[in-house]
């Protein structure tokens, strides 16, 4: 085996199908890779069954103790009755299996697509089930997975790009002046804010994450859980100018509240956590460069033109930030 090669570059077809097999399940060669960067994520014919969902972990992300944390969140979930996609236990009695030096998860093909927010009430009932996953998040704390940090993120991010190069020369400077001014203007939100509770989340919950088929509502890839602040998996469904994300915001808000109370402080968190999603994408790219998936499907990754409309991107942030919260329309 080569040593030097990216972990991925070992994980070839017949070793994926071989590890499902060694999980007890009789496939029947067909696979089909889906979109995914971080993990490596298949769909695998069973014979004389339904096809399952095999995801390969990336080596070294999280340790097995978050993972697990991760999967027992979501049996948490299931048996709350919360339509979430779960894993199979498995022959071993747990989540996670270990095969030709990768631990992966199987999980039960779901269909779906993304939820219309256009259609009335979809919010709020997105609203209602985050409300109801919020109510099993608050019972206990997650030990091993990470709190979000605005502050931490953002300043681990950005000197990563700065030392890896990524940034170029005549750009820095800004960058670097750019990086202080939000930093500058997190913090004053932050404080705005004032303490706030923190719970275990989903951690990533845009529309992308949640399906909908025959009107029912799934909520997928609990990969990025996290313990936090609750409107950390609201704001993301936030889109449009301020009005549009008011009545969005109101929407979700009220479903919310049918199950658990929403402190309103925590409007003065979205700037800050969507500064810090934004700036993390970048470090993201380069933490993961040396993956040669990444240069095959973000070839403008590092260029001149990347980075200066990346900043011109922070630059309308830091105006986002200096703004009042979005709030729910006044009734």
């Amino acid at each position: 085996m080569d040593e030097s090669a990216h972990p991925y570059q070992h994980l070839t077809p017949d070793l994926v199908l071989d590890a499902v097999e060694s999980c007890g399940f009789e496939v029947n060669g067909r696979l089909f890779p889906l979109n995914s960067y971080e993990n490596r994520v298949y769909q695998v014919g069973i014979e004389d069954g339904t096809p399952l969902i095999a995801k390969f972990y990336r080596p070294e992300r999280w340790s097995r103790e978050q993972l697990l944390e991760e999967h027992s969140f979501v049996a948490e979930l299931e048996e709350a009755e919360i339509p979430v996609v779960g894993a199979i236990k498995l022959a071993n009695g747990g989540y996670l299996a270990d095969y030709g030096g990768f631990t992966f998860a199987l999980f039960p093909q779901r269909g779906g697509q993304a939820p219309d927010i256009t259609l009335p009430d979809t919010l709020f009932r997105v609203g209602q089930w985050i409300g109801r996953i919020h109510q099993v998040g608050a019972r206990s704390d997650f030990q091993a997975r990470p709190t979000i940090d605005p502050v931490e993120t953002i300043e681990r991010g950005h000197r990563f790009v700065l030392e890896s190069g990524f940034v170029p020369d005549d750009l820095r400077h800004p960058y670097q002046s750019l990086i202080r001014d939000l930093l500058t203007e997190i913090q004053r939100n932050l404080e705005e804010a004032g303490p706030v509770n923190s719970l275990r989340l989903h951690g990533d919950c845009h529309l992308g994450n949640i399906l909908v088929r025959e009107e029912r509502i799934l909520f997928v890839d609990f990969d990025d859980a996290r313990q936090g602040p609750a409107i950390q998996d609201l704001w993301l469904m936030l889109s449009g100018d301020s009005a549009e994300q008011s009545l969005e915001m109101g929407e979700l808000i009220e479903g919310y509240e049918q199950f658990n109370d929403f402190n309103p402080r925590e409007r003065f968190l979205i700037e800050p956590l969507r500064t810090m999603r934004l700036i993390n994408q970048a470090a993201w790219l380069a933490w993961r460069w040396d993956d040669p998936t990444f240069p095959m499907h973000f070839p403008w990754f590092g260029q001149p033109r990347f980075w200066s409309d990346h900043i011109l991107m922070l630059r309308e942030q830091l105006a986002n930030l200096q703004q009042p919260p979005v709030s729910p329309p006044v009734v």
